[in-house]
């Protein structure tokens, strides 16, 4: 797994798709998501993604995060050309270089806050036991979960669950920070407090790009993208 150029200084592209179809097929019928599409996001930008349900919106998420691959173009992040990467590589490279807020929090149930905060610095192999256990009551003190760390998922409340998710995000941190409506499942407050928490890590350097149908969560990121049956519609 090799890079095909640096990466990291403010102002490079981080992101670039290339001439990017994405089309999911179901039985004998294909329903193209991408068409043709070609994107730059440069390291160190905020961009929201918004467009109607369909727009294909989580699919550029999910192509810049190696959980999908083109039907045909390029995908390039921070270097790599991803789509050309097997499971194992992608595996190793989105561990140590990309954050991922799900929509739905994928915790794992039967560990603690911490634990699930620990998970990917384990499998990135950073740290000892004691370094992981410090850095990962560092990052839930930050969403201002402090004092759950040895709650289970089923003993927080959706929005504990999704600041949870954030904080598991960061853990390794990241030069890319991917949301999937990040903060859809918290009240208004935390919402915007989790937000700030994001243009704090954006101020730090890390990239930010995030999905959302909250219009005004969209409009505080210095870039708005809109997509439109699979084009970009808007750009600024």
């Amino acid at each position: 797994m090799e890079a095909e150029q640096s990466s990291g200084a403010a102002g490079q592209a981080l992101i670039t798709l290339s001439g990017v179809d994405k089309s999911y097929r179901s039985g004998a019928v294909e329903h193209p998501a991408l068409r043709a599409l070609d994107l730059s996001i440069a390291a160190g930008e905020m961009v929201s993604v918004v467009g109607p349900s369909g727009s294909g919106k989580s699919t550029v998420l999910n192509l810049v995060t190696g959980i999908d691959r083109p039907t045909a173009g390029t995908v390039t992040v921070d270097g790599y050309r991803i789509d050309q990467m097997n499971e194992e590589e992608l595996a190793a490279w989105r561990g140590m270089r990309v954050g991922i807020v799900f929509q739905f929090f994928q915790l794992l149930p039967t560990l603690s806050a911490l634990e699930n905060v620990m998970l990917p610095m384990e499998f990135a192999r950073l740290g000892n036991a004691k370094e992981r256990a410090d850095s990962a009551t560092e990052k839930l003190q930050m969403v201002g979960l402090g004092d759950k760390l040895g709650r289970v998922p089923s003993e927080l409340s959706g929005g504990e669950q999704q600041r949870v998710a954030i904080a598991r995000a960061i853990a390794c941190d990241p030069v890319l920070l991917v949301g999937d409506e990040p903060t859809g499942n918290l009240d208004s407050e935390t919402a915007v407090r989790m937000f700030d928490l994001l243009a704090e890590l954006n101020g730090r350097g890390t990239t930010v790009v995030y999905v959302t149908h909250d219009n005004d969560l969209a409009a505080r990121a210095p870039r708005r993208i809109a997509l439109r049956d699979g084009r970009i519609d808007k750009d600024g």
